[in-house]
């Protein structure tokens, strides 16, 4: 399988907010926000990997500072990690006020695309080609995160096997036990 770069199958796309996207508070939508960023790490991983990619999960999503009508929002995503027939996709999300040029980043987040075939199967997908330090911390920082997340679920785990003994911890907490 070969190795591709990064910058390879970097991809950034701006669209401009309009009043069809806001919601009831007059702001832009997340849900339009998330669909965009799908749709960007759709394509990123599809043009590094050469075929179909579904979305796997996607990592914390912060939602910054709001976007509003009329802001031009730009997406810049990479692929930060690869896998077999996985890739983290980082995106960065920016609004523009497109008549005093101001630039604020509104969100970051992180989708796991798969890579699969025309029978649903996974695929291997190319290795990255890491050129520059930036690039070394991504993939790093990607490695982590897939760390900090087998240990949340074993966590998680280890509290359905033994709730009576994690009962405790409600004690500190706003809640009323009501069972016994």
């Amino acid at each position: 399988m070969p190795y591709k770069t990064i910058a390879a199958s970097k991809i950034e796309i701006a669209q401009l907010m309009l009043p069809s996207n806001t919601n009831f508070g007059g702001k832009i939508h997340g849900g339009y926000i998330l669909e965009l960023m799908d749709q960007i790490a759709f394509a990123c991983a599809s043009k590094h990997s050469g075929s179909y990619c579904v979305t796997a999960s996607v990592d914390q999503v912060n939602f910054l500072m709001p976007i509003e009508v009329g802001e031009l929002v730009t997406m810049k995503a990479s692929v930060n990690y690869v896998g077999h027939s996985s890739m983290v996709v980082g995106i960065r999300v920016e609004a523009e006020n497109i008549r005093t040029g101001l630039i604020k980043h509104c969100n970051s987040s992180y989708f796991t695309m798969v890579a699969v075939n025309d029978s649903g199967k996974t695929q291997e997908v190319p290795g990255l080609i890491i050129r520059n330090k930036k690039e070394a911390k991504r993939f790093i920082e990607s490695l982590k995160r897939r760390e900090y997340e087998q240990k949340k679920q074993a966590d998680l785990k280890s509290i359905n096997r033994d709730i009576n003994s994690q009962i405790e911890l409600l004690k500190s907490h706003r809640v009323q036990v009501a069972f016994q």
